[in-house]
């Protein structure tokens, strides 16, 4: 597969405040190095990373630090990170908005973009004028635009406003007719850049599908920048991290969603305890963890292997009933299912001692994706004297492979038996 995109080194570096550096000396200085003696910018050697949540010492920022990426032609590649991170920055030099301070990006076909809301538009221009105007910068004809207007004008549902001037659009209206232009007009590189969220949901559900087409079926490439964990997966192969102008990580779209998720804080699939850091009642959890059933709790874990959580404790008290209560959440947050170690007519005694409680998971239950635990610790049915919320995190990968019962189900369509081991050590 030929490369459809190339960034080499790629850095874009903004001074905060002024345009200029800030003293005549400094600017006379830059344009003698440049303009004449043709070295580089002594002013690039200084900077700081983009990290706008602390105060720097310099007034130099790099928004965009050395990126180097390939992009294959029909790939979709989902580029995430926090707000300022750079990603728009970088979409930005793709779309030759702005140039780069260092470095070159080969692009081999026609760029179409749809960066902000009203992107591309002229406000005084009708919706029809525009689509010509798009497409003639795309370079097309007048009669290619002409036999695919009617496809666009259909798609972005605004029929009616069509010959209205741009400007009496709401930004709705808007991103419906930017997006059907870019993705109608043949391009063989569309560039899309979060304005998807402004849509309502039966555009995005349309857009897409249509970004899927445009990449499956067309074999056309598509960047993607998005806060839409599930729309990034549901559309992208492949992904990159950026965190302060810097690539952070680059690979499947899976790993690299989990990994952006759970962010700097993240919880391992395993924990072990050598403190009692989770000790109460005469309860002490020594040990908890998700991991492929009998393998190391390291290995990488696909849908459609059976799991295991194992959790390991130390009571120093009788119990007449005690429960352990999983309550399983995906990427949102959303709790959707939950599992205990006892039945809801069963009394579970239990002596003092150190326990084993194993719970497994069958195969193709979860779909790919990420997902936290939180632990619930009950004595006889009704006090719940320990609860820590997401106390394990564990993530599933394999798209291929990921068509298990639950997916297309709601909840309560399924009622899995699990299997439970309980053993006193």
């Amino acid at each position: 597969m030929s490369t459809a995109i190339k960034f080499e080194n790629i850095s874009k570096q903004y001074r905060l405040g002024l345009v200029s550096t800030k003293t005549l000396s400094h600017d006379l200085n830059r344009w003698w190095q440049t303009a004449v003696l043709r070295k580089e910018d002594p002013y690039l050697k200084i900077g700081e990373t983009n990290d706008r949540s602390t105060k720097g010492e310099s007034d130099y920022v790099w928004a965009l630090r050395d990126i180097n990426i390939e992009v294959q032609k029909g790939d979709v590649l989902g580029i995430i990170g926090k707000n300022g991170a750079g990603k728009s920055t970088l979409l930005k030099i793709l779309s030759r908005v702005t140039a780069p301070t260092t470095g070159i990006i080969k692009a081999e076909g026609r760029i179409a973009s749809l960066l902000e809301v009203g992107t591309g538009f002229h406000p005084e221009l009708t919706g029809r004028e525009n689509i010509y105007m798009n497409g003639a910068i795309l370079g097309m004809t007048k009669q290619e635009i002409t036999r695919k207007l009617d496809e666009i004008v259909d798609f972005s549902g605004v029929e009616r406003y069509i010959d209205t001037p741009a400007k009496r659009y709401s930004s709705g209206m808007t991103v419906r007719l930017g997006f059907a232009i870019a993705a109608h007009l043949d391009p063989e590189i569309l560039v899309v850049d979060e304005v998807l969220a402004v849509g309502d949901a039966e555009f995005q559900k349309k857009a897409i599908g249509k970004m899927q087409d445009v990449s499956k079926g067309e074999g056309r490439t598509v960047l993607f920048v998005s806060h839409n964990m599930t729309a990034v997966k549901s559309l992208c192969k492949t992904g990159v991290i950026l965190e302060n102008g810097l690539v952070k990580e680059l690979g499947l779209i899976d790993p690299i969603v989990g990994a952006y998720l759970k962010g700097d804080n993240a919880i391992s699939n395993h924990k072990v305890w050598t403190n009692p850091t989770i000790k109460k009642n005469n309860f002490e959890l020594l040990e908890i963890g998700v991991r492929k059933k009998g393998v190391d709790f390291s290995d990488i874990m696909r849908v459609d292997d059976e799991l295991e959580l194992c959790i390991r404790y130390k009571i120093e008290k009788d119990f007449d009933a005690l429960h352990l209560t999983m309550h399983y959440k995906n990427e949102q947050g959303e709790k959707i299912f939950s599992s205990s170690g006892g039945g809801r007519d069963i009394e579970i005694k239990h002596i003092k001692g150190e326990y084993i409680q194993k719970c497994i998971l069958p195969a193709n239950f979860l779909n790919w994706g990420t997902y936290a635990i939180d632990l619930l610790v009950v004595e006889n049915r009704t006090s719940v004297f320990i609860f820590e919320p997401d106390i394990v995190t564990f993530s599933l990968v394999n798209r291929e492979l990921a068509i298990g019962s639950w997916m297309g189900k709601e909840p309560g369509d399924i009622t899995p038996n699990f299997d439970f081991f309980e053993e006193k050590i």
